[in-house]
């Protein structure tokens, strides 16, 4: 099945560090800006259905040895806010759980408009 390209912004009006929850073919897909890359997931937590979109980013917080800790990927990992389940932003899999995902979309900018396929 082909991909449907949805323009869900302009370029402008996402810009580095903002998110946007649209619309697109009956379902509703939250639309990230991470640093000038964007990413798009489904606005639902697979553990309860919660709004996913809306939580909080955050770094993924490693330790490399007792007392001691580290940040990677900063404001990659989305929580969701209703139960705090924690979702990789390019993957969309749980962080503490292999089996549970939330389903990711193509997305980027082409020339001056944010877009996103869906199949």
């Amino acid at each position: 099945m082909a991909s449907k390209r949805y323009v869900v912004a302009r370029a402008e009006d996402l810009p580095a560090g903002a998110r946007k929850i649209v619309s697109v073919d009956n379902r509703e897909i939250g639309v990230f800006n991470i640093g000038g890359s964007y990413y798009a997931l489904r606005n639902s937590c697979p553990h309860k259905s919660g709004p996913l979109c809306q939580g909080r980013l955050r770094p993924l917080v490693i330790s490399p040895g007792v007392y001691q800790i580290d940040y990677q990927q900063e404001g990659l990992v989305l929580k969701c806010p209703w139960h705090q389940w924690e979702f990789d932003l390019a993957t969309g899999q749980a962080l503490y759980d292999e089996t549970m995902r939330v389903k990711t979309y193509a997305a980027g900018r082409e020339g001056e408009e944010v877009v996103v396929y869906v199949e």
